[in-house]
C-alpha cells in the first residue's frame, strides 16, 4: 500500500489552478460542497513515486480575508495539522499582482511551495523571471510551468516532494522587517499578546495580529468567543496592511523579473473598447450573441443526434424484441422512458459540451473577466457579480444552457444564485410554444401585447428571486465591491479545451441519464393509461384538484399540460392536442412518441376562456424550465437540496402568478 499525502492548491481565479487539479487526477475526483457551506469542495487523487496525493482544489480567491464563505473555508483548510503542502499558484505573466495572496499567506507555519503558472504567457510578453532567485528569497520551493502542458509537469513533481520532504515554510524575516518600519508597527506588537489566545501551531499569532489590524470579522468573533472584546483596527487598517503586503512583494520581485518586451497597441486599443463603461456593454452583447450561435453550430450534431435516437433505435426495437413476443405494452414502455431519456441526455451533453468549449474559450483567452468587470454594477443591483450576465443571456437560448454556463461564477452561492435567476428567463422553446397560443387566442396584435406582458412579468420575477435567494446565497452585508486582476489576452488551449469538455459531458452524461430515466419511469405510470386519458393516474389527480386549480384559473385540461410542461415546454401542445382532439396519449404527447395536431392552437382556442388561456400562459412561461433543466441544475449545485428549493419555487411562483393573471383578466374578459 502506498504512502498517503494531503495537499492543496490555492491560488486566485484564473491563475490555472483548476487546470492543474483536472490534469493530476484526471477522472479521480469528486465535487461536492463544504459542509455547512454554499462552497463548492473539490477533492482527487493521484499516484507519483508510489506515493497517493490526496488533494484539495480549494476555492479562488484574491485573499485570506474573511471576506465570504469561500475564503473562511479556504483558511481554516490550510491551518489544518494533516496537510502536508499548500500549493500557492501565481500568474507569471502579472506576477506583482498575483502575488497577493502569497504575501497574505505570510506566517502560516503550513508547509508552501510557489507555483508560477502562464509562463507562456509570460514568455510572449517578454517577462523572463530567475525563479531560483526568487526561490532563496522566499525560502520556499517555486516551480515554473504551463498548466495544460503535461510536459511542465515534472518540474512540479519535483518541487512538491521536495518541500514536503524538507518541510518548507515561507520566510518571515522581511516581512517583518517592513512591518517593523511601517506606521501599523505599533499597534501590531500591541495585538500579537491579545493574538495569541486564539492562535494554532499553524496559524500563530503574528498572522493573527495582522488579521486584527485588518478588523478581520472571523478572527473578532474568535477572540470574542474567547472573552476578548471591543477590538478596533486602525482607520484604513486594511489599505495600510495592503500597502505593507505590495512593499514585501516589490521586495521579493526586486532583481527577479525582467521586462523586454512592450504591450500589443492592437490589444490595447481594443481592451479601451472592452472595459469601456459604454462600448465594453455592446462588446459583451456581440460576444454574447456570438457565443450563443457558436454554442449552436457546435452542439447541433451532437443534438441532431439525440433528436433522431428514437427515430433510430424504436424501428429496432420494433423489428427485435417486438419479434420475440415481448407484449406491446413493454415495448411501449421501453420507447417512452428509456430511448427518450437517451435521446434527451445526448441532446442535453450536446449543448452542454458546446457551452463548456465557447466558455472555455472566452475564459482562456481572457475576456470574461473583461465581461464581470463591465456588467458588475449593474449586476451588483440584484447582488449578482458581472459574470452572471453571460449565463442570463443565455438562457434566452436555452435554461440548460445558461445552468451549464453558470460555472464561470467563482463563488459557489453566487453560482446558484446565478441558476436562480436565470430560471425566470424564459428560453427559447418557450417562445416558439407561448406565441403560438397567444396569436391564436388574442390575434397578432394580442399576442404581442402578451408577449409585453410576460416580458414585464419577467423583469419583476428575475429581481423578486434575486431578493428572496439571494438573503441566503448573498446576504447584503456581505456584498461589496469587484476585486479582480483583468488576465493579459492569450491564444487558447484548443487540446485543453476540448479535453476537459469532453470530460464534463462525459460526466453529466453518467450523472443525468439514470435521473432523466427515474423522472420519465415516473411520468410514465402517471401518465400511461389503456383506456384513454381519462384512466390515468394524472387524469385522476387533475380532476380531483380542479377545484382549487380552477380558483388558480386552470381546469384539469391546462393543469395537466402545466405539469407536462415541467418536463418539456415543446411538450405542451401536444398534451393540448391530445386532450383537446382526443388524438393520442399524453405520454406519448409528452415524450415525443405522437405530434401535436396541426389545429390544436385553433381548437383549443376555442374550448378554453381567454382570462384562463392567459393564466395557462403566464404559468407554463415561469413554470420549472424543463427537466434537463433540473438536471444540469443539479450537475452544478451538486446539492438535492438547493435543485429542489429551485425547483419548488419556480412551480409555486407560476401558479401564484396564474392566480393573480386569471383574477385581474376576469374583470375585463
Amino acid at each position: 500500500m502506498s504512502e498517503l499525502r494531503n495537499i492543496a492548491l490555492l491560488g486566485q481565479p484564473n491563475s490555472g489552478k483548476s487546470t492543474i487539479f483536472n490534469t493530476l487526477t484526471g477522472m479521480h475526483q469528486h465535487v461536492g460542497n463544504w459542509p455547512g457551506k454554499t462552497v463548492e469542495k473539490k477533492e482527487g487523487e493521484f499516484t507519483h513515486n508510489n506515493i497517493t496525493y490526496k488533494i484539495a482544489d480549494l476555492p479562488g480567491s484574491y485573499s485570506l480575508s474573511a471576506n465570504s464563505d469561500e475564503e473562511i473555508v479556504t483558511r481554516d483548510y490550510i491551518a489544518k495539522e494533516d496537510l502536508d503542502l499548500v500549493c500557492i499558484l501565481a500568474d507569471a505573466s502579472q506576477l506583482e499582482r498575483s502575488l497577493y495572496m502569497l504575501s497574505d499567506y505570510v506566517g502560516m507555519k503550513t508547509p508552501a511551495m510557489l507555483v508560477l503558472t502562464m509562463t507562456d504567457v509570460a514568455k510572449t510578453k517578454g517577462k523572463k523571471i530567475d525563479t531560483k532567485k526568487l526561490s532563496e528569497k522566499l525560502g520556499i520551493e517555486v516551480c515554473s510551468m504551463v498548466a495544460y502542458d503535461k510536459k511542465s509537469y515534472d518540474n512540479y513533481y519535483n518541487a512538491m516532494e521536495k518541500s514536503i520532504s524538507l518541510n518548507k515554510t515561507l520566510n518571515t524575516e522581511v516581512f517583518a522587517e517592513i512591518v517593523r518600519k511601517s506606521e501599523i508597527s505599533e499597534e501590531f506588537n500591541k495585538n500579537l499578546e491579545i493574538a495569541s489566545v486564539i492562535a494554532k501551531p499553524r496559524r500563530p499569532k503574528e498572522w493573527i495580529a495582522m488579521k486584527m489590524i485588518e478588523e478581520d470579522e472571523e478572527v473578532l468573533r474568535e477572540l470574542a468567543i474567547k472573552g476578548k472584546t471591543n477590538i478596533k483596527g486602525s482607520a484604513d487598517g486594511a489599505l495600510k496592511t495592503s500597502d505593507v503586503r505590495f512593499k514585501w512583494i516589490e521586495s521579493m520581485l526586486d532583481g527577479v523579473v525582467r521586462n523586454e518586451k512592450t504591450a500589443s497597441d492592437l490589444l490595447t486599443k481594443f481592451d479601451r473598447k472592452a472595459i469601456g463603461p459604454r462600448s465594453g456593454k455592446w462588446v459583451a452583447i456581440g460576444f454574447m450573441v456570438l457565443s450563443l450561435a457558436a454554442a449552436m453550430i457546435v452542439a447541433l450534431p451532437i443534438m441532431a443526434l439525440g433528436g433522431s435516437t428514437p427515430g433510430i433505435l424504436n424501428p429496432l426495437i420494433d423489428k427485435t424484441i417486438a419479434k420475440m413476443g415481448v407484449s406491446a405494452e413493454i415495448v411501449h414502455f421501453i420507447k417512452a422512458t428509456l430511448v427518450t431519456s437517451l435521446g434527451w441526455v445526448i441532446s442535453m451533453v450536446g449543448f452542454i459540451f458546446a457551452m463548456n468549449v465557447v466558455f472555455g474559450i472566452l475564459e482562456e483567452v481572457g475576456y470574461m473577466a473583461r465581461v464581470s468587470y463591465v456588467f458588475d454594477r449593474a449586476m451588483e443591483k440584484i447582488g449578482l457579480q458581472g459574470k452572471a450576465i453571460m449565463p442570463m443571456m443565455m438562457g434566452f437560448g436555452c435554461t440548460m444552457a445558461s445552468t451549464s454556463g453558470s460555472r464561470v461564477i467563482d463563488s459557489q452561492g453566487q453560482k446558484i444564485l446565478t441558476i436562480s435567476v436565470a430560471w425566470a428567463i424564459p428560453c427559447g422553446a418557450t417562445f416558439v410554444v407561448i406565441p403560438t397560443l397567444a396569436s391564436a387566442f388574442f390575434g397578432a396584435t394580442g399576442g404581442f401585447l402578451v408577449m409585453l406582458l410576460l416580458f414585464a412579468i419577467m423583469i419583476g420575477h428575475i429581481i423578486l428571486t434575486a431578493k428572496i435567494f439571494g438573503r441566503k446565497l448573498n446576504p447584503v452585508e456581505n456584498r461589496m465591491g469587484i476585486v479582480m486582476e483583468l488576465p493579459p489576452y492569450h491564444k487558447p488551449r484548443w487540446g485543453f479545451i476540448f479535453k476537459n469538455s469532453l470530460m464534463k459531458m462525459w460526466d453529466v452524461f453518467k450523472k443525468a441519464f439514470s435521473i432523466e430515466v427515474i423522472v420519465c419511469v415516473l411520468f410514465f405510470f402517471l401518465s400511461y393509461s389503456k383506456s384513454g386519458i381519462e384512466g390515468s393516474i394524472l387524469y385522476k389527480v387533475g380532476t380531483a384538484l380542479e377545484p382549487v386549480t380552477t380558483f388558480i384559473g386552470l381546469k384539469w385540461q391546462t393543469f395537466m399540460s402545466f405539469i407536462a410542461s415541467m418536463i418539456s415546454k415543446e411538450a405542451v401542445l401536444g398534451v393540448l392536442s391530445a386532450i383537446y382532439t382526443n388524438s393520442g396519449s399524453v405520454v406519448d404527447s409528452t415524450t415525443g412518441l405522437a405530434a401535436a395536431s396541426d389545429n390544436v392552437a385553433k381548437v383549443v382556442a376555442a374550448a378554453v376562456p381567454k382570462a384562463e388561456a392567459l393564466a395557462f400562459m403566464v404559468a407554463v412561461t415561469f413554470n420549472i424550465p424543463c427537466l434537463q433543466a433540473v438536471v444540469s441544475t443539479y450537475n452544478e449545485t451538486h446539492s438535492v437540496k438547493w435543485t429542489a428549493k429551485i425547483g419548488a419555487y419556480f412551480f409555486v411562483t407560476a401558479l401564484i402568478l396564474a392566480t393573480i393573471t386569471y383574477h385581474v383578466a376576469n374583470l375585463f374578459m
